[in-house]
């Protein structure tokens, strides 16, 4: 587990999708170190549950803050439900797959995905990026995924918005760096999440093992303290990433996906996932 300080990062950070997955556990590991969490996602009572037993255990004030990221209003509300707290950190996490045939997919669906995917991000870089700049310290980390190094069929609108978020982050890191302020991408590989299995993929029948969540977001926060640009977790995935071209990796990857979305039913529908 990753402790980062408080005199940095603290004393409040945000964390969307943060109900389950990479979320909750950047919420326990911050916890651990000490701040205090603002935790958004849908699922209110999952929030509360994990609120109450850090707050418990760690001995941090949590506020927890039901919101779908890819309504209209959503940055409002979060601003609003926000003013009063000195924001140090924010970790935007939030994110869905839709995996199948992109013309097989519902147009309406993939709209709302690219709002949660890429807008979500933005909206957040940029509102409390200003309170960071101000504060003259703090960070941001913005997670991506190892899809946005290429394209990848039957994954396309995904890859492709997880490219915009490794691209933003890479370039605000440069930005941010003369305010004081921290920006880390962290694109992790297949790690241990409800994405996974939402999105048809068994775990137990994978190329290789999907990454502890633990692992990933020590990882992350470790390369969010030294201040990198751009994180991969894990050693294989780092060396898979630089030594596949990419238009292997697309073909790879896309025979991969067209296995899990083979004779799916859930495909002229979508899925949406609001943690990764």
């Amino acid at each position: 587990m990753r402790r980062i300080t408080l005199n940095t990062f603290g004393p409040w950070a945000i964390i969307t999708g943060a109900s389950s997955g990479i979320g909750e556990e950047f919420a326990r590991q911050l916890a651990a170190s000490g701040l205090h969490l603002v935790l958004v996602a849908r699922r209110l009572q999952a929030l509360n549950t994990l609120g109450s037993e850090l707050a418990r255990t760690c001995g941090i004030s949590y506020r927890a803050i039901e919101l779908d990221l890819t309504a209209d209003d959503a940055l409002e509300k979060l601003s609003d439900a926000t003013r009063d707290l000195n924001i140090g950190l924010v970790i935007s996490n939030a994110g869905a797959m839709i995996p199948g045939d992109f013309l097989s997919l519902d147009y309406q669906a993939l709209r709302r995905d690219l709002r949660l995917n890429v807008q979500a991000h933005l909206d957040l870089a940029y509102h409390f990026g200003s309170h960071l700049a101000q504060r003259g310290r703090g960070g941001l980390l913005l997670v991506a995924s190892t899809t946005g190094f290429q394209g990848i069929p039957f994954a396309a609108e995904y890859a492709a918005a997880k490219a915009y978020v490794l691209s933003l982050g890479e370039a605000l890191h440069v930005e941010f760096q003369r305010m004081g302020v921290h920006v880390t991408v962290l694109s992790p590989g297949a790690t241990d999440t409800p994405l996974i299995a939402a999105s048809g993929f068994d775990a137990s029948t994978m190329p290789m093992k999907p990454m502890a969540t633990r692992q990933c977001v020590s990882e992350g926060l470790a390369a969010l303290a030294a201040n990198r640009a751009v994180h991969i977790p894990g050693y294989f995935n780092r060396m898979l990433t630089a030594l596949l071209p990419r238009s292997l990796a697309t073909s790879m990857y896309g025979s991969m996906m067209r296995q899990v979305t083979a004779g799916r039913s859930v495909l002229s529908k979508g899925i949406l996932q609001e943690t990764q």
